[in-house]
């Protein structure tokens, strides 16, 4: 009688462990054009650079012209608390933080307010410029987004400074990072894969849209997490925050998705060298170009001149930006090249 009672304990031990290391096993999220089960890629375009292209990269760039220091600027006009349905404004704080204010709801984007882009805070990318807005007068933050793991736009320090603050700000990652942020104890954390979207408490839709970036907060565990942009819903038309990207068709299937843009926030810099930054951040005239893809009645320049990331000049970025506008056809674009801590309202689009 012990002998069979024994044989099934033993068999139902090595079935529980078998069971135990295949979920250990099993990929964390279903397998897709952009996840093989074991780690997130680009569908298209040219793949990000090696390791050894970073030390390559390296190797070659002593000569980057030198960025100014601005120890102390001051900041922008404390904006408003918030603001009507149907209205939108828009705020550039630094890198790639906005704060976007519509229908009653203040959004920001990939905050930093930490000294440095670095998960030490005595070495790695320092900040040449404070933020344009002083973190205590920020208005009511309902939610938070960010598009990627990368310590420039997932500021662990800060995201803790905004949940103690402002504890009933949701935030919105795309998948892999929500562990990043619930490790710290922040919580209302949802994580979104391409073309899914969260409803805020308030009503308003968020949608994670295709980048083509990469991920990686360490040399061990490249893309492990996934990159997006966003689209948020406006009863003014959608708005856009692209995140980090590079050009691809994701701009032409996010306007075939979501219809021509009301806002498009995109990045302009770490454009340089282009051999190296062409498969993960787009430059000031492709920039121009997604605009006009995304048919966007008004775009907003993000990305440049906070940190010194790669080998254009401080101002390269704005410059490129400001010749690629001069030598557009009529009608101009409409592209914004905010200053640090200045807001912009932005009409809604033509019915």
């Amino acid at each position: 009688m012990l002998r069979p009672m024994r044989e099934r304990a033993r068999r139902w031990t090595v079935a529980s462990l078998v069971a135990w290391l295949s979920a250990c096993a099993a990929a964390p999220y279903p397998a897709s054009d952009h996840f093989d089960g074991q780690s997130f890629h680009n569908p298209a375009g040219e793949a990000p650079k090696s390791l050894l292209s970073v030390l390559r990269w390296k190797l070659s760039s002593f000569d980057r012209p030198d960025w100014q220091t601005y120890a102390t600027m001051p900041p922008g006009p404390k904006p408003p608390a918030r603001i009507g349905a149907g209205a939108l404004r828009v705020t550039f704080v630094n890198h790639a933080t906005v704060l976007l204010q519509f229908d009653g709801l203040n959004v920001l984007t990939d905050p930093i307010w930490s000294e440095r882009a670095s998960p030490l805070s005595w070495v790695g990318p320092k900040r040449v410029r404070p933020p344009g807005l002083r973190f205590e007068e920020l208005p009511p933050i309902d939610a938070v987004v960010v598009s990627h793991d990368h310590y420039d736009h997932l500021d662990l320090p800060t995201l803790r400074r905004i949940a103690d603050a402002h504890p009933a700000a949701e935030f919105v990652v795309p998948l892999g990072s929500a562990p990043l942020l619930r490790d710290e104890g922040i919580g209302h954390v949802h994580e979104l894969d391409w073309w899914q979207a969260h409803t805020l408490a308030q009503g308003a839709r968020i949608s994670a849209v295709p980048a083509q970036h990469f991920g990686a907060r360490t040399p061990f565990d490249r893309d492990e997490r996934l990159w997006a942009g966003f689209v948020f819903e406006s009863q003014g038309g959608p708005l856009f925050f692209a995140g980090d990207t590079a050009m691809s068709e994701h701009f032409a299937q996010i306007r075939r998705r979501s219809g021509p843009m009301r806002l498009a926030v995109l990045p302009i810099g770490a454009f340089e060298p282009r051999w190296f930054m062409k498969p993960v951040h787009i430059d000031p005239n492709e920039a121009l170009a997604a605009h006009r893809t995304l048919e966007a009645q008004a775009s907003v320049a993000m990305h440049f001149g906070t940190f010194h990331l790669a080998d254009e000049s401080q101002t390269g970025a704005q410059e490129q930006l400001a010749d690629a506008l001069a030598r557009s056809s009529e009608p101009k674009p409409v592209f914004w090249v905010l200053g640090f801590g200045e807001g912009h309202d932005v009409a809604p689009l033509p019915r």
